[in-house]
Parts: C-alpha cells; structure tokens; sequence
C-alpha cells in the first residue's frame, strides 16, 4: 500500500549563539519556525550577550562545525541556507568548502559584521575571504548600512544613495542584494532588492517605528527570507514576504519589556494575529 508522505521544506541556518535569545542561531530558529519550515542549524560561535550587547565570543572548533553542517546535510538536507556570524577566515573556509561539497543552493548570506548596538563582530581578515569564498555561492546578501559601506568601500548618508549601492554590489560580488535602511534616520524605510537574475530593483517600504526592540532584525529579516525561497516562491516575492514579516515583528514586539537594552523582536506576531 503506498502513502503519500508530507515533506517539510528545510532551511539550515550556521550563525553564531545569542545567549539573549534575540539574534543568532536563536532567533533565526524562530523564524523559520513562524514561517513555515523545518529549522536546522550549525553553531560558529557562542557569545556571551544579552540586551545591552556582545561580551565575549567563543568560537566553536572548526571540526565540530564542519561536523554539524555535514550531519545536517547527508541526512536532513535543506532547501535554503541563511548564514549569519562568521568571526574568522578559518570559519569562513570551513562553511564554504561544506556547502560547495553538497552542491547547496538558495543560500542567503547575512554579512554580519557589527551588532544593532555597535560592537564589531567579524575579524579584519574574514571580510576579504568571505568576498573569496562565500559571495561566489550567495544567491542573496542582506547588508545593513554599516555592512554595506565596509563591503562597497563608500559612505552612505541618505536612502536616494541605496539601489545605486545595491546594484554596484550585485555587479561586484555576482550576487542579488537586499540594502537594509533600517539605520538611516527618514521616517519612512525604503529597503531595496537589486535582483541581478532578472536585473532589477524593487522597492520594500515600511514606516519606521519607534521602539528600543530591535535586537537581531537583521537575522530575522534574512532568515525569513531563506525561509520563503524554501518555500518555493521567486526572488521578489520571498523578499517581499520577509519585510512584511519583519515589519510585523518589530510592530507587534515594539511596546514589551524585556532586559535593559535593545529587546527582540516578537517573532511569532502572525499566532497573535
């Protein structure tokens, strides 16, 4: 007799630990989760942080994260994967020797280099072997203003600068780029998707909202949208769906209290919906 199996549709993340369960492999675990998909993961670091910010990193050894992504993907396998904080080359290495072994595609890359709060994550060194080894595999990336300017060597002062930016990135790295705007002071946020498959922009916007809980937006925003290109939807619509997804998060997460600094955002607003 033969059944008909349902099958998830995976997103693996490889990110760093936020002890404070805002950002990182935690909240990325919780998006996936809202979305829709089977969450698995490979940790590269744990850290010691909460609201306030990052006060120490402890890399994981580089055999036992190669370990996890290989378990994941000779058994489990996934449909997308979002990768978060790399803090050294040899990490670097590892990630991109793994994931050109299993031929992965549909993988957004978060260029994490500095928190919501500030603090410098990423080693001088790794930033050049990311460009090397990681951005020829990317599908997407999804800098952040500060991201953006250490990637494109340029200072950005104002939104009308983004899809220029975008698209300069997209022809420097091969790749599709997401700019985030979020930390632009303009009242409306204009985040734009330079989708070099079909040479493009497309506009995202969203009014800002005024909230101390912005901790790991970032990871959320790239997570989510991992998720819907795991889900099967096209470049454009998976972008759109994560900013409704992240602007939902930040609204419904904006007046809790939690911790002293920069909280999370409410991840699972659609259960309250």
């Amino acid at each position: 007799m033969t059944t008909n199996k349902k099958q998830y549709r995976r997103v693996l993340t490889i990110a760093g630990s936020d002890s404070g369960g805002g950002a990182g492999i935690q909240a990325d675990i919780k998006t996936i989760s809202a979305c829709g998909c089977y969450a698995s993961s490979a940790i590269t670091a744990v850290t010691v942080q909460n609201t306030l910010g990052v006060e120490g990193v402890h890399p994981i050894p580089l055999d036992i994260l190669r370990g996890q992504i290989e378990a994941v993907l000779s058994d489990i396998g996934t449909d997308a994967v979002k990768i978060g904080m790399l803090h050294s080359s040899a990490v670097v290495e590892v990630v991109a020797d793994v994931l050109r072994k299993f031929g992965v595609g549909n993988i957004v890359l978060d260029p994490v280099m500095v928190s919501t709060s500030g603090h410098r994550l990423i080693e001088d060194s790794a930033i050049d072997t990311i460009r090397r080894e990681l951005l020829p595999l990317a599908r997407v990336i999804t800098p952040n203003i500060p991201e953006a300017e250490i990637l494109a060597g340029t200072k950005i002062d104002s939104n009308a600068q983004l899809p220029e930016v975008a698209r300069a990135l997209a022809e420097a790295t091969g790749c599709s780029v997401l700019m985030k705007a979020g930390h632009l002071e303009e009242e409306e946020l204009v985040d734009y998707l330079y989708n070099a498959e079909e040479e493009h922009i497309v506009p995202l916007r969203s009014q800002r909202i005024t909230t101390p809980n912005t901790h790991g937006t970032g990871c959320t925003l790239s997570s989510a949208l991992a998720s819907h290109l795991a889900l099967g939807l096209s470049l454009d619509e998976a972008a759109t769906a994560a900013k409704s997804y992240i602007e939902g998060a930040i609204r419904s997460g904006a007046d809790y209290v939690i911790g002293h600094g920069h909280g999370p955002v409410d991840h699972f607003w659609k259960l309250k919906a």
